[in-house]
């Protein structure tokens, strides 16, 4: 529940008070929800009051009890305080402190107020309960006032306004501060008190509660009509008003409607007065705060004194003068003293005339030298504590300053090491990527060198062709046809060679197809461009082309390609490798032999074999026939001479289409070269190679 203001500022000059009544809207419906909530507790199965649910709905039963019904006030809090020390819940012990304490200062006993409040505020401090602390706070310091201790009351309200700050607990502020400049009103010093208002309607403002700023305005209101200000003290009455009874707030608005009696008896407005002051008097029937009644009395007694009812106004005089006495209220009695010494005087009743005024002269001297120790006292206070503040922010400006200095070395010093930290990171990260670089460099190099050393290997190899295979035939053919020109050959002599030439020059347009085929793939130049290549007829082709060549060797070529034997590959290349494999079969082979090209088909590809009845190999000569750079040079069973080209090209191209080249050979029997090439479908699963 929000904490309401507790300020109230009284009807006779010089004097003031705080009660802490709260902000009770509708206040005898929340007092029944309360009851009925205590009553539902006690009422469940297994209910025991050792409960902190229990406690806290004791304390603030015991809160909206004040005012009202002040013997409820007492035995709910004691309650609430034997309980909470049996089951150690500290908070509820220290509210209950709090409502024991208001209930002993609104019955006038100071000294046990202080005492209940001081054992409250230890405990809250113990459990930092922020906002219970601040409560405790003022109505401590308000307690003070209640002394005429002005030095403790305002150092508590300075001190507990620090606290407010520093927990940002706005209402507690605007409470506070208000309380301050109810301490200059009482005093006279106007001027002040409204500085202090003015800061306290600038935080209302922030809070933006009406009801807080009714509160404020109706204490406004008490001060511009003791300042003599009627016509601001109208205006902020009025304002209040419409607030609390919309609100149905009865003990602000009891206040409110006096409050405005005041405006009215400082107008001499009689008639007005009692109206106003009859119905603050309606709504006090129904509330049990003596305190607040004395104002009340006073007022209504100096209102029919005005009217020349002296007997009605003698009447709320002593009533008035009873409860000030009982409560030790000085102020009160003083005023009440007066009013009854000039009823008495009208009366002709000289001697009790001269006793009240005896006595209020009394009270008046004393409260006239009590006032001006009060106000040297405020003075030197609020001065003491703000030397003390002052000293307090400048020795903690040295001691932050001292901090920025350690805090400025502090951060230089970190400043270099991240300096030096940054640079040996760099230079580390710079030093491990110029190792990265010198390493990819390094591999690089070896594959420039392998490349290179491939190159001149190559080159080698490529010369030896040029020079051993292609040259002979050639310069042959050229030396032939240098005698058949010089006539050192007759023309049928000539003839006699034409059979001899062709297959001369067959053999190097064979072998130039190869070496162009086999240069540029070495030169990189050779793109493989797969699509479905129908084996069967590219075995056709190639059988035709060589059949000249097995004819005159009586070799049988037979092909056993099924008709559904599809490969995904580069028809050109493998047109190279299939016509390679034949050729080299038709040479190795002797005369009556047999080629027999096959395919068998496998999961994903299909095994292609070129099988001879040849001559065959040895075992050495199989594990060196496809190894790197190897240039194996053999003549056919009718002299006919290779390059050792052949093979290395088919091999390339065999594997640039994805596939694996073999043979298995027998000395004497033939041989057998197996290939495989993938299957249409399995296209995807191989890259385009290049």
């Amino acid at each position: 529940m929000a904490i309401a203001r507790n300020l109230r500022y009284l009807i006779v000059p010089l004097a003031f008070w705080v009660c802490y009544s709260g902000m009770l809207h509708a206040q005898e419906t929340e007092r029944d929800s309360l009851i009925n909530e205590l009553r539902r507790l006690e009422s469940q199965k297994g209910f025991t009051e050792n409960d902190s649910t229990y406690v806290s709905l004791l304390n603030e039963l015991a809160w909206n009890y004040r005012f009202f019904k002040t013997d409820s006030l007492l035995l709910l809090s004691e309650k609430a305080l034997k309980i909470s020390r049996n089951i150690s819940y500290k908070k509820g012990e220290g509210c209950a402190l709090l409502r024991l304490g208001d209930y002993y200062s609104d019955k006038g006993n100071n000294n046990k107020a202080i005492e209940y409040y001081q054992a409250g505020l230890k405990i809250a401090n113990e459990v930092g309960e922020g906002h219970l602390i601040l409560r405790i706070m003022n109505n401590l310091a308000g307690e003070y006032a209640y002394k005429s201790d002005y030095a403790k009351a305002l150092t508590g309200y300075l001190d507990a306004i620090d606290k407010a700050e520093e927990l940002n607990n706005l209402e507690m502020l605007s409470i506070l501060n208000e309380n301050v400049a109810n301490l200059y009103a009482s005093q006279k010093d106007y001027t002040q008190a409204l500085e202090f208002y003015k800061k306290v309607r600038k935080i209302n403002t922030e809070i933006g509660d009406p009801v807080i700023m009714a509160e404020t305005n109706s204490n406004l209101a008490s001060l511009y009509a003791d300042m003599g200000d009627l016509e601001y003290a109208m205006f902020y009455v009025n304002k209040s008003i419409t607030t609390f009874e919309k609100e149905r707030i009865m003990d602000w608005l009891a206040f409110a409607y006096e409050t405005k009696g005041k405006v009215y008896l400082k107008q001499d407005k009689f008639q007005w007065a009692l109206f106003w002051y009859n119905q603050s008097d309606l709504l006090h029937k129904n509330l049990d705060d003596d305190r607040s009644r004395i104002g009340l009395l006073n007022g209504m007694a100096e209102a029919y004194l005005g009217q020349g009812k002296d007997s009605i106004s003698q009447k709320h005089a002593l009533e008035a003068f009873e409860i000030s006495s009982r409560i030790k209220f000085l102020e009160g009695t003083q005023k009440c003293a007066k009013t009854l010494y000039k009823i008495n005087k009208n009366k002709k009743d000289f001697a009790t005339a001269l006793t009240y005024h005896e006595l209020y002269q009394k009270l008046s001297d004393t409260l006239s030298r009590n006032e001006n120790k009060k106000s040297l006292t405020m003075l030197k206070t609020k001065n003491e504590y703000e030397l003390q503040k002052q000293a307090l922010i400048t020795e903690n400006e040295k001691a932050l300053a001292q901090q920025r200095q350690y805090v400025n070395a502090a951060l230089a010093i970190l400043l270099v090491f991240i300096v030096v930290t940054f640079l040996v990171h760099r230079g580390q990260k710079i030093q491990r990527k110029l190792n990265v670089e010198l390493k990819t460099k390094q591999q690089k190099l070896k594959v420039r060198e392998a490349e290179l050393q491939d190159s001149n290997e190559t080159k080698t190899k490529l010369f030896s062709i040029i020079g051993h295979d292609l040259r002979g035939p050639i310069g042959a053919l050229q030396g032939l046809l240098k005698m058949f020109n010089d006539g050192e050959i007759q023309k049928s002599e000539f003839l006699e060679f034409i059979p001899k030439l062709n297959d001369d020059v067959d053999h190097i347009y064979f072998t130039l197809n190869n070496l162009l085929s086999w240069g540029y793939t070495q030169m990189n130049g050779a793109v493989t461009k797969p699509s479905v290549v129908a084996m069967d007829s590219l075995v056709t082709e190639n059988i035709n082309l060589l059949s000249e060549i097995a004819k005159k060797k009586s070799i049988k070529v037979i092909s056993k390609i099924p008709e559904n034997a599809h490969t995904w590959s580069d028809t050109n290349q493998i047109d190279i490798v299939i016509r390679n494999l034949i050729s080299n079969a038709l040479k190795f082979t002797p005369e009556n032999g047999m080629v027999t090209i096959a395919a068998s088909e496998k999961n994903d590809h299909w095994e292609i074999s070129v099988r001879d009845t040849g001559v065959g190999m040895d075992r050495i000569t199989v594990e060196k026939l496809f190894s790197k750079n190897s240039n194996i040079t053999t003549y056919g069973t009718n002299n006919e001479k290779g390059t050792g080209l052949g093979l290395s090209l088919c091999k390339e191209m065999v594997e640039k289409n994805n596939g694996k080249i073999w043979v298995d050979s027998v000395l004497r029997k033939g041989s057998s070269f197996f290939f495989t090439l993938p299957k249409p479908k399995a296209e995807k699963n191989y890259s385009q190679a290049s």
